[in-house]
Order: structure tokens, then C-alpha cells, then sequence
């Protein structure tokens, strides 16, 4: 305000009223410029995303405007150092910063950044000073030094010692020595005009080569920081005896003035040192001492002659000078020290550097004239001349370029796009500098000129179809669709999706959206599905999408997974009895093994065979009809009981198998056959129309023998009243309580055949006595036995 009302009294006592608004402009102008430029402070060694300032805050700019305006923070060179979020306005440091690395040879390091808006452009220039941290050690070139020392030495003598590194500035630098107690040395520290500290040994009492030849002390530098730090090294003093002359150099600093370019092996200065003794005493080499890490890499000397020429590439934009120190001694470790400073000149030796900070790789073709396209940024690390640079576009295209603030250029249309007549421009920007020889770079930048979204996907095929073997492994992918967009961008960026039906359940497959693979989600059974079928579809990512549908197919293969179940005899666990009368030729029907299996194709082709037989050459089975048939004719010598176990396997890959179990008994009649069969397997109650119908023909046929079966019944109650007390034998109930022994002569037979009988299987079996009629109760002495089949 001060300067505003000072701006106007100026402009009233001339009477100009124009310069009074020309005045009042520049002010405001100024001030604005000056309330634009942000600094900040912030530790080293900050953890990666440490916050560094809230700018929407600092600068007073609401957080909608942030993400509106496209704020970002562009870092000066290439690495970009800090991070605008949009969201909140905070900006955030991107790694851990380290002094040391970034600014190695500055005791203040200050990083400048910019942050740019767009809609309307605006540029605000900011500063970041990184501030050091105790955390580098001070460090020792060498970690032994030695000096030898004439015993004729006087108390008062100085010896220059190595003066300790420490890449920590300020405080927390280099601050202090300390020498470990001894009765000969103390320690004197000079500090010289530009700050660095020389270290130096004082004689404190005459030495005595033959009393004592070797002194270690321990020598340790500490910086100031909170808590210290501090490196120590082994001073090793070696009494000699007398020479009399120290080393003289010529001159006590050397200045030399080196170009950046200097090529290796080019010679920077010979230094020279003087010593009057002879022989070896006179003998002088040369070392550096006191000298940073990086001289020694950049300087060769040569310890004969004092040669010192270049070994390193030189850089002024790194280091603009060098310091070294220079020890001279000779045979009897006499030294001296002289310095030597190297003033290295800049040349044009960088290009200009363009840096993309905004770039719209796509614009519309109808976008008007003076649209901005692209923002950069042209740095050159020289000086001077050799540091200005110009901008230019090669080609004669639709574009220019114009200079907004600190060296930034802004990439604009100058005339209408037409894209059918270019669908894209390859520009290359040149940026040229001033020097005298004049040095460039180029930058490309790709524009392309955007379409509008008219093609729909197109799939390969109308029809996919796939198979999957059954009991698949979960997500299992079986292949994949695919589809093209002509179109460019997100216009041909297809997805893909099931299209689902209502009042259908979801199928059992998956595809995925990106690329199209196939993907069964769960196992699949070839019993329960045997195809899926569904419909995808294609959308692209325009606005609207278009989208197009192929149908997929899914066909489901057979897996040898399931055993042959058998329907008869039913596996329950029992052996299935089977009757068979000693006259039986060969080929007689014994049986039926019947077996399904659930599989299809060769995995449900079942074959039969005789795995386990009493007597294996009694019995065969038919290989696909599982018809169990005697291979010979029944003699009087087989067994009266036969067990069968008979393989039932179908024809997969790995093969799959059930076994049936049959018991077989070889009878001559009802009564033999019953006591055999029964032990086998349980009685069945007679039921069905047929069981009935034969009940009644075996009821009439015993009719026949009633007169000698009376008889008979005579005698056998006869002869049971009088053995009334001896105890009768005793026999189950039903069939399956029966265990092996025999029958009384005289018995009735009750017949009852299990529901599903063949008829034509059915055999009469000769009783030996007369039957009484079915329902009339059993005499005295009498069992009434079931007999099943």
C-alpha cells in the first residue's frame, strides 16, 4: 500500500496521468511476482511421501480447483522430486532425500520446483531447502598413518597429520580432534580462511630413538552434532635418526586454471620440492594428503616427478574448483606440504535438455486455433551464453510455439485440423543454445488427431465351440474368444461379458473381461450336463458402446468315473444262491450277472469273467452277456456247494471293476437244495400273482403221493409217541436262521419264488415223500420247510 500511494505521488507532481497507470501495472506486477515464490524447509533422510507443505492452503486456492485446473509439480532436471496430491493439496516429498547425494558439493541445498495449473495457465515457482541431518560419521582417508620422525627433532615441531572427511555441513560437521594421552605429542588444530581445518602433531618432549622406537597414538575427529558422531585412526610415529634437512617446495600454492574438457593424461602442474641432503635423505616423492575422495579420482601424481595430470572427466556444473594438498618427502620422512588449486572453466559442453511437463496426446480435430497441445520445459547446464537457448519446430505444420515464464514454451494449434487429411503429426522441437560453438537436442512429440466411436466389435467366429473333459480342475481355462474394433483408443478397447438370461441359471463358465479366455468355474459331470451353451457379448469402450454377441459353446467329454454297479445279483454284501440239479449238461443256464455302468462309450462297454470259482472248470461266463453256464456236464464228484466271484470291468483308461459273489449248490432234490441254499442267503415271502399260481400246481401235483404219504405219517407218529421223550431236532423259522446239518426224512415243502423269476428256470425237484396241501398244519414229528429260488 505504501508503495502504491508512493507510485501515485509520483505521478501527480509530473502530471502524467498514462505514466501514473503505467507505474501502478509494474507494482502490482511486482508484488504479485514476489508473493509467488514458496519456500520451505525440510529434514534429510525423510521417509519416502513426508509431507512437505499444504500448497492449496499456502497459496489459498480451494481443493476443487486443484484437480480442475490440472495442478501438478514439475522439479527442476529430469528426476521429478515431489508429489502434488490433487485431493487434499499436500505435497509430499516421492523418495527419502539425501543432502549428501543431491547438493555434495554446497553447504546449503535448496531444491526449486514449479507448480503449474492450466484453464487459465499460471506458474508459481517454489523452493525446498533440505536441511542436514548428523548422519554421516567423519571419516579418515586412511585408517593407519604413519609418520617418521628424527629423534634430533626439537620439542615444538609440527608434522601435519590427515585431516578427517565429514559430508555433514554446520554443525553437524567436522568440529573438533582429540589426541590419546601420551608423553610426547599434543595436537594443534589451524583453521585456514576458507574454513577447513589442518591438523598438525606438536613435539611436546625430545624423542629417544634407542629408548623408545615406535609410538602409537589414537587420533579422533568429532563432529557437533546432537549426539555426536566421531571416526578415529592410529597415528604410528616411527623415530628415526637425524636428517637434517626437510623437503622445500618452490612455491607454497600452485593456481592452475583447466578447461572441462580437458582430455585424461594432460598435464595440470609439476610441483617440485628442494632437499639439500644426500643420498637417500634426499631423495623427495610426492603423495597427496588432506585431499577429498573425489580430487584424488579426478587428479593423478605422480610420486616421482610431482606430475599432476588429469584422471577423471572434469565438470564445472559439478565442482567449479578443486583443493589439493601435496606432501613432499624424502628418504628419512622429512616432509613438507604445499597446495594446489585448480580452477576448472566452463565450455559449452551440455545440450539444452527439453522436458515434457504436459502433454495431450490427442486432440480433436475440431478443436479451435490457439488450443494448447503440449507444456515444456528447455535447461541447459552451462553458464553464460553457452546457457541461453532458443526454441524452433521443424516442418511447416499447423503449430507454434510461445514462451510463457522461466523458460518454459507452450506447444499451441495455429490452424484448423482436418483429420481426414492427417490422422496424426510426428513434431520434432528444437532447442538450440548461444554458445560459440552452438550445441542442440530435439524432442519429439506425437500428437494424434482423435476419431469418434462408429464400429461396433466383430467376433473371429458366429459360433465357438470348446470341450472340456468331465471333473476338470476348478477355473480351468479350455481356450478363448476373441474380437476386433477398427476403431482407435478407448473406441476399440473391447470387453467382454456372458450375457445373462433371466429365469436361467448363471452357467457354469466364466470369461474373462479383458482378453477373452474361457474359463470353467467348477468341476462338470458328464452324467448330469453333457453341453453348455451361452451367449457373449462384445462392448466396446465408447461413448455410447457398441457391442456385438457370438454363441459359445461348451461340450462336455466322458471320464472313465464311475464303477460298473450291479443290478443282479444286488451287492449287498451276501452271496446270491443258485440252484443247480446234478443232471445239468453243459451250457446250463446258472445265472445272470447283470451290471450298468453310468459312464458312455468304451468307459460303459462292460465285460465278464470268472475271477474265482470252487472248481474253475465247472462254470464259464459269457464275456459280454454275463450269462454264468456250466462248461461241462455236473458229475457226481463236484462239490454239492459252488462259489463263484464273477469280474465285472469296463473298458476305460484307467479301467474300472465290481465283483458279484455267487453261491451255487448242486442238488438232487427239494430237501438237499433247500439245507444248502439256505445257509446262503435269506427266505423270501411268497408274493406276486406268480408265486401264487406255482404254490397251487406244486399243491396239486403232491396230491398225487397223499395215499402213501398218509402212511407214512402213520409210522412217523407212531414211532414219535413212543421216543416222546427224547427231544426232537430243532430248526429256524425262516430260511436265514438255518445253518448246516440234516432234516428228518418226512418233511412237507412250501415253494415260493422270489418277484421277476424266469419261468422257464424254474425246475420241479422230486420230493421223497407225499406233501401235504399248502395251509394244512404239520402232523406230529413233522418240519415244514420254504424252499426259495
Amino acid at each position: 500500500g505504501w508503495l502504491f500511494w508512493r507510485v501515485m505521488a509520483c505521478g501527480r507532481r509530473s502530471g502524467d496521468t498514462k505514466r501514473q497507470v503505467i507505474l501502478f501495472i509494474l507494482c502490482i506486477c511486482v508484488c504479485q511476482s514476489g508473493a509467488e515464490t514458496l519456500r520451505y524447509s525440510l529434514p534429510e533422510e525423510m521417509e519416502r511421501d513426508s509431507f512437505v507443505a499444504n500448497i492449496a492452503k499456502d497459496l489459498g486456492v480451494p481443493l476443487s480447483q486443484l484437480a480442475a485446473r490440472k495442478a501438478r509439480v514439475v522439479s527442476e532436471g529430469n528426476e521429478q522430486l515431489f508429489r502434488l496430491n490433487q485431493n487434499t493439496g499436500v505435497l509430499t516429498a516421492k523418495e527419502s532425500l539425501d543432502r549428501e547425494e543431491i547438493c555434495p558439493q554446497s553447504d546449503t541445498c535448496t531444491l526449486v520446483f514449479k507448480i503449474f495449473f492450466e484453464n487459465p495457465l499460471q506458474l508459481i515457482r517454489g523452493e525446498v531447502e533440505v536441511r542436514d541431518v548428523n548422519d554421516n560419521s567423519p571419516v579418515f582417508p586412511e585408517k593407519e598413518m604413519v609418520l617418521k620422525i628424527l629423534e634430533t627433532a626439537s620439542p615444538g615441531s609440527r608434522f601435519p597429520l590427515e585431516s578427517a572427511q565429514d559430508k555433514d555441513v554446520g554443525i553437524n560437521g567436522l568440529q573438533n580432534y582429540s589426541l590419546g594421552p601420551n608423553p610426547h605429542f599434543s595436537l594443534a588444530i589451524r583453521t585456514a580462511k576458507d574454513g577447513v581445518k589442518y591438523l598438525e602433531l606438536v613435539l611436546q618432549r625430545q624423542l629417544d630413538r634407542e629408548e623408545q622406537g615406535e609410538l602409537n597414538l589414537l587420533l579422533t575427529a568429532t563432529d557437533g552434532g546432537s549426539p555426536p558422531r566421531s571416526g578415529t585412526a592410529q597415528v604410528r610415529v616411527v623415530v628415526v635418526d637425524a636428517n637434517d634437512n626437510i623437503p622445500v617446495f618452490e612455491r607454497e600454492t600452485y593456481e592452475v586454471r583447466l578447461a572441462e574438457n580437458s582430455p585424461l593424461e594432460q598435464l595440470v602442474v609439476r610441483v617440485s620440492a628442494a632437499d639439500p641432503d644426500e643420498g637417500s635423505n634426499g631423495e623427495v616423492r610426492y603423495t597427496f594428503t588432506q585431499t577429498s575422495e573425489r580430487s584424488r579420482q579426478l587428479f593423478q601424481l605422480n610420486p616421482t616427478t610431482g606430475e599432476i595430470r588429469v584422471a577423471g572427466k572434469l565438470d564445472f556444473e559439478e565442482a567449479k574448483s578443486h583443493k589439493m594438498m601435496v606432501k613432499a618427502t624424502d628418504g628419512g620422512g622429512l616432509s613438507a606440504h604445499c597446495k594446489v588449486q585448480v580452477e576448472v572453466l566452463d565450455v559449452n559442453d551440455n545440450a539444452p535438455e527439453i522436458a515434457l511437463t504436459s502433454l495431450t496426446a490427442s486432440i480433436p480435430e475440431d478443436a479451435p486455433p490457439r488450443t494448447v497441445v503440449a507444456l515444456f520445459s528447455v535447461r541447459d547446464g552451462d553458464s553464460g551464453d553457452n546457457g541461453r537457448t532458443e526454441c524452433s519446430i521443424d516442418g511447416n505444420l499447423p503449430f507454434s510455439l510461445t514462451p510463457t515464464f522461466d523458460n518454459y514454451y507452450e506447444l499451441r494449434t495455429n490452424a484448423p485440423l482436418d483429420r481426414e487429411r492427417t490422422a496424426e503429426y510426428n513434431i520434432t522441437i528444437t532447442a538450440t543454445d548461444w554458445g560459440m560453438k552452438r550445441l542442440s537436442s530435439q524432442e519429439n512429440i506425437f500428437v494424434q488427431i482423435s476419431d469418434v466411436n462408429d464400429n461396433p466389435p466383430e467376433f473371429t467366429q458366429e459360433v465357438y465351440t470348446m470341450s472340456v473333459t468331465e471333473n476338470n480342475s476348478p477355473m480351468l481355462r479350455i481356450g478363448g474368444v476373441s474380437a476386433t474394433d477398427p476403431d482407435t483408443g478407448k473406441n476399440a478397447r473391447v470387453n467382454y461379458a456372458l450375457v445373462r438370461q433371466e429365469g436361467k441359471e448363471q452357467p457354469e463358465i466364466s470369461v474373462n473381461a479383458e482378453n477373452g479366455d474361457v474359463y470353467i468355474l467348477r468341476p462338470l459331470d458328464y452324467e448330469k450336463v453333457r453341453a453348455l451353451e451361452v451367449t457373449v457379448l462384445a462392448a466396446d469402450g465408447g461413448s455410447p458402446p457398441l457391442s456385438a454377441q457370438a454363441v459359445l459353446r461348451v461340450v462336455v467329454r466322458d471320464e472313465n468315473d464311475n464303477a460298473p454297479v450291479l443290478l443282479h445279483p444286488p451287492p449287498d454284501g451276501s452271496a446270491a444262491g443258485e440252484l443247480v440239479p446234478r443232471w445239468a449238461p453243459s451250457g446250463y443256464l446258472v445265472a445272470k450277472v447283470v451290471a450298468v455302468d453310468a459312464d458312455s462309450g468304451q468307459n460303459a462297454w462292460l465285460s465278464y469273467e470268472l475271477a474265482k470259482a470252487t472248481e474253475p472248470g465247472l462254470f464259464r461266463v459269457g464275456l459280454h452277456s454275463g450269462e454264468v453256464r456250466t462248461a461241462r456236464a455236473v458229475t457226481e464228484r463236484d462239490a454239492a456247494r459252488q462259489r463263484l466271484v464273477v469280474l465285472v470291468r469296463d473298458r476305460g483308461q484307467p479301467p474300472r471293476s465290481a465283483t458279484a459273489t455267487l453261491a451255487v449248490a448242486l442238488v438232487d432234490g427239494f430237501s438237499e437244495a433247500h439245507l444248502r441254499v439256505s445257509e446262503e442267503a435269506p427266505a423270501a415271502e411268497p408274493d406276486g400273482p406268480l408265486t401264487l399260481y406255482l404254490i397251487a400246481s406244486l399243491v396239486c401235483v403232491s396230491a398225487l403221493f397223499l395215499a402213501t404219504a398218509v402212511a407214512a405219517v402213520v409210522v412217523k407218529v407212531r414211532r414219535a409217541r413212543r421216543n416222546e421223550t427224547e427231544t426232537l431236532p430243532t430248526f429256524p423259522t425262516s430260511a436265514t436262521e438255518s445253518n448246516a446239518g440234516s432234516l428228518p426224512r418226512s418233511y412237507v415243502y412250501d415253494v415260493c419264488f422270489a418277484a421277476g423269476t424266469v419261468n422257464s428256470e424254474f425246475r420241479f425237484l422230486r420230493p421223497l415223500f407225499p406233501c401235504f396241501p399248502a395251509g394244512l398244519p404239520p402232523g406230529p414229528g413233522e418240519q415244514r420247510i420254504s424252499v426259495c429260488s
